[in-house]
């Protein structure tokens, strides 16, 4: 690694232990991926944020780090193990909430934004085209990577956070151009429309790329796509394809910048979609639990789910997660107030995936492949994918 004079004295500890460690992670990062050298960075999202996930272990990662460490770029957080202000209306634990509140209070003490969000570019940590960033969230890495086309490797928490602290990263993979071109064609053949379709073809392309172990998928035959079937996209080729990555033609920016892949091409047929459906729907199922927001809700998601549930009542629980900045414009646009006097809850600052919720229901139906995945993984759940209205439809039931 060839490190600039200041990024040496990073190393050499020159601006206290919290920096010094940091350029540790990140020169022993550049020095496995053969970086040349460091790279600026304009943004940061750290993950690895609830406690479930953090531990005391973690936490007191954290907290050494705090003792002198301050973030040099704007750094935001992926979603936390709670509400941070509604945690006891969803049955999270008093203790839980307190270890939770440490390690949020942690990442404050360097100057990190507590927005708690996997959508950081719907509330404010967007990039632009062809910078270098340093996320965490898969699903957010993918978007941006590929739907703004900014570069960001998917980071690892510590690697994250040692980013926020010294403004770089090393040049390596997707911050190359050379890494960033498509490897599979994928030809789909079939119409896809709704972030549920749109997470079963994720899952489709990401289960492929499994097999031939491959990365980047250039994909043709989507006309059109909305920024939330795009995210429930990201979501869903990260989770089962490890997908940091695609191009989609006519879509996403770099689609013409790049050569299309011809040596391995595969196609994706109507029968083929409704298969992968069926696989992400459980049998003998009791669904006692409806959640939207898996990627975060946007405005645009919380507004069609206040007009579903105008005039309504919910007979499950039925949580909208969604980031914080989001829920308050659904509050100041009145459709916070429809969705809880039907008797739905928002989870702010956190999501199914994350929140302690394991052996608390037995079923539960999300219009978000990912949240299948980590349904049945991480919960053991059963589980149902469907449409946002049949979402609503079951909550009602």
């Amino acid at each position: 690694m060839k490190l600039t004079t200041e990024e040496q004295d990073m190393l050499d500890g020159k601006y206290g232990n919290a920096v010094k460690k940091s350029m540790e992670i990140l020169n022993t990062l550049g020095e496995i991926f053969d970086a040349e050298y460091m790279v600026d960075v304009q943004s940061v999202q750290i993950a690895g944020v609830s406690y479930a996930n953090l531990d005391e272990a973690g936490l007191e990662f954290l907290s050494e780090m705090a003792e002198d460490g301050k973030v040099r770029v704007l750094t935001t957080l992926n979603p936390a193990g709670m509400d941070r202000e509604n945690w006891q209306a969803l049955g999270i634990d008093k203790e839980f909430a307190k270890n939770q509140n440490r390690a949020i209070d942690a990442f404050a003490r360097m100057g990190i934004i507590t927005t708690c969000s996997c959508t950081p570019y719907l509330i404010g940590n967007t990039p632009h085209y062809g910078q270098h960033i340093a996320w965490a969230e898969s699903s957010a890495v993918c978007y941006s990577n590929s739907v703004i086309g900014a570069r960001t490797n998917r980071e690892g928490g510590p690697s994250a956070l040692a980013s926020a602290l010294t403004g770089r990263t090393p040049k390596y993979g997707y911050h190359l151009d050379e890494n960033r071109h498509g490897q599979v064609l994928v030809k789909v053949n079939a119409s896809v429309k709704g972030t549920d379709e749109f997470g079963v073809l994720g899952k489709i392309i990401g289960d492929k790329l499994g097999e031939l172990g491959k990365k980047i998928p250039y994909i043709t035959g989507i006309p059109s796509a909305t920024v939330e079937e795009l995210k429930s996209f990201c979501a869903s080729v990260a989770t089962y394809g490890g997908t940091a990555l695609f191009h989609m033609e006519g879509i996403t920016p770099e689609y013409n910048e790049f050569p299309k892949p011809n040596d391995l091409v595969f196609e994706i047929n109507q029968d083929a979609l409704e298969k992968t459906r069926a696989e992400l729907i459980d049998d003998d199922l009791e669904i006692d639990f409806v959640s939207i927001g898996c990627p975060h809700a946007s405005i645009h998601e919380i507004a069609q789910l206040a007009s579903l549930l105008e005039g309504k009542k919910v007979n499950k629980e039925f949580w909208i997660t969604t980031a914080r900045p989001t829920k308050k414009i659904a509050d100041e646009a009145g459709y916070s107030k429809i969705i809880e006097d039907a008797g739905a809850k928002f989870a702010a600052d956190t999501c199914c995936v994350v929140a302690p919720i394991k052996g608390r229901f037995k079923g539960i139906m999300v219009d978000s492949a990912k949240a299948c995945y980590y349904g049945r993984a991480k919960n053991k759940f059963k589980v149902k994918i469907g449409t946002i209205e049949e979402c609503v439809e079951e909550a009602i039931k």
